[in-house]
């Protein structure tokens, strides 16, 4: 593997491992700019990081992987990735460091940081910030305590996790959900639209995910047009001929759909549909021995974003054994109530920001936001 040097040292190194945190960290870069053009930053990350204007350094999300099982079969690439990314930190300094969720690799990286020398928290001079918090809410809370002592900020985007932070020292601030900041949206309701077909964005998930999906759309009583959205990776593509896909399925990678409906799997997608209202079926299957481990640990009444939001099913759910083709095609030929209207502007709300938004909160936290604003004070 190669990680690419930056043209000059930079200001900030952006770090993003999966599909989801790639957009939120290309949507963080893109208002840093526009506040202080003058950033010079490097990335470590997916499609969206690589279409801003930074160094891209290496594209992370291609090897991008979810559960315990799957990781350990991947345990030899993460090793020497994460040498290398601790050599390219060493070799040019980036002045700060924006992690955006992946905790289990950038959470490793932060004490990694502390124990080489090279984190304020560690005696050096480079400033790590946190965007997107792990979820302690739902399970290993004992982790906000090595954040504390490893990160010199965090940025939260739901409302209800900064005070899981106040037995700590760590600076915790809430700035919105991305997705309710974001000017384009990547779903929309339409009444007339297609079935949305979201099986995630990583290998593991849609080995497991496409054959109950498709199988799941012979088995429904009318065949509506389908679409099914999947990030523009040809190693993803690959395994939707491979699961022979019905005629009646298009792929659309970027840009804003409509959907009457859609078949989805937990995490941020699950919560793009509901925000726009859009009725549908949450769906998810993973490793058994990934899911044993996790029923034993995680203690959260629902899996989907919008239902754990909500603290009620606004999108029924399906795990594991439950998931089956004849299960979510009932559900689905029931999902005719119209948009989820009330839903999706609760949902907003709870998800709005306050003054301060992640890119202001990073520029303040390298103080630069405070002499942005008084170059920008008039002069008597």
């Amino acid at each position: 593997m190669h990680l690419a040097s930056p043209h000059k040292r930079p200001d900030l190194l952006v770090i993003a491992g999966e599909h989801s945190g790639d957009q939120h960290a290309a949507a963080l870069v893109t208002g840093l700019l526009k506040l202080s053009p003058q950033h010079a930053i490097a990335a470590i990350g997916g499609p969206a990081l690589k279409k801003c204007p930074v160094d891209f350094v290496y594209p992370l999300t291609q090897h991008a992987v979810v559960g315990l099982f799957e990781v350990l079969k991947n345990y030899g690439f993460f090793r020497a990735f994460f040498k290398k990314v601790l050599q390219w930190i060493h070799s040019y300094h980036p002045k700060a460091i924006c992690l955006v969720d992946y905790p289990g690799f950038n959470l490793r990286l932060a004490q990694a940081l502390k124990h080489a020398g090279l984190s304020k928290k560690g005696g050096g001079s480079i400033a790590v910030y946190y965007y997107i918090a792990p979820q302690i809410w739902a399970w290993k809370a004992q982790r906000r305590f090595a954040m504390a002592e490893t990160l010199d900020s965090l940025a939260t985007i739901f409302p209800f996790e900064p005070p899981l932070f106040a037995d700590t020292s760590l600076p915790v601030t809430f700035v919105g959900h991305p997705l309710v900041q974001a000017e384009q949206k990547l779903v929309s309701y339409d009444p007339c639209g297609p079935l949305l077909l979201c099986p995630g964005s990583r290998k593991e998930l849609l080995k497991r995910h496409l054959p109950v999906f498709f199988e799941t759309l012979r088995q429904l009583k009318h065949s509506p047009e389908v679409l099914l959205r999947l990030p523009e990776d040809p190693k993803l593509l690959a395994l939707v001929d491979r699961f022979h896909p019905p005629k009646n399925l298009n792929l659309v990678h970027t840009g804003s759909v409509a959907a009457s409906c859609v078949l989805t799997t937990a995490g941020t997608i699950s919560l793009h549909c509901a925000l726009a209202g859009v009725p549908g079926v949450l769906a998810y299957k993973t490793h058994p021995i990934t899911y044993a481990i996790a029923k034993r640990w995680v203690q959260v009444p629902y899996l989907g974003l919008p239902n754990l939001l909500l603290k009620r099913p606004m999108y029924p759910e399906f795990l594991q054994s439950q998931a089956t083709p004849e299960a979510l095609a009932r559900a689905l030929d029931a999902c005719q109530q119209g948009p989820m209207t009330a839903q999706a502007w609760e949902l907003t709300t709870l998800l709005q920001a306050g003054q301060v938004g992640a890119a202001e909160w990073l520029l303040e936290g390298q103080g630069q936001l405070h002499a942005r604003r008084r170059e920008a004070l008039p002069r008597g």
